[in-house]
């Protein structure tokens, strides 16, 4: 069977993609389009949870969302740094799965792991159409590169009505109760403050410009075509 799907979505941790792009997702899949995620790390530097817990919940939200594959590169949560190494482990992840659209965080975020994996993205998808590099593999030449918010929300050059859909973002969202949830064994962290609904105020106001009850917003360093007006 063919690893080929129409999108593929970089994160530097499982959750990062829910958060920006989890309705757009969704949106996408009930309507056939083949979808996958890559997380560059385990997030094992996380406050709360477990490696193993995390990898649970990241498969729940990938369900909930559809998507046809989700797949983890293990670099080093907070030890992601733009060296050919990494770079070459991503090109290889977009030429395994040949896809018309990347995805990645938008390359300013109070993250330093959401910055670095903007950039490796962006030079791997780069990297990805060279026919001399890693030439024991094809060359894959990716349509176009998007950028989705995380953490800091900047002008977004296109939107996506997600009203529809909304529900199943929470509901990926939700699925990380490890990080999103607080019990007594938690450590207090801004993701347990009300993080998620502050994700849902941020969406609605992506929206308020075009009258829309949920968006979310992306960015592009090309100039997108269309065929017309």
């Amino acid at each position: 069977m063919s690893d080929h799907v129409d999108i593929l979505i970089f994160g530097a941790h499982a959750d990062d993609a829910e958060i920006g792009m989890g309705a757009t997702i969704k949106k996408h899949t009930q309507r056939g389009v083949k979808v996958a995620l890559c997380d560059l790390t385990y997030a094992e530097m996380s406050s709360n949870g477990t490696v193993e817990l995390r990898q649970e919940e990241a498969a729940k939200a990938a369900e909930i969302l559809g998507v046809t594959a989700r797949t983890n590169l293990g670099l080093p949560d907070r030890g992601l740094f733009v060296t050919p190494e990494a770079i070459e482990r991503i090109t290889q992840e977009i030429r395994k799965f040949r896809p018309r659209l990347v995805f990645a965080p938008y390359w300013q975020d109070r993250h330093p792991d959401h910055i670095a994996c903007s950039h490796l993205v962006q030079e791997a998808v780069f990297n990805a159409k060279l026919r001399k590099y890693l030439p024991e593999s094809e060359p894959v030449g990716v349509q176009q590169l998007y950028f989705y918010f995380i953490n800091d929300v900047y002008e977004a050059d296109v939107m996506i009505d997600v009203a529809d859909v909304y529900e199943a973002k929470l509901a990926s969202l939700h699925a990380y109760q490890s990080q999103f949830m607080t019990t007594a064994d938690t450590v207090a962290t801004p993701l347990n403050q009300g993080y998620v609904e502050r994700v849902e105020a941020r969406d609605r106001l992506m929206g308020q410009k075009r009258m829309l009850t949920y968006a979310e917003g992306f960015v592009s360093n090309l100039p997108v075509v269309i065929e017309q007006f």
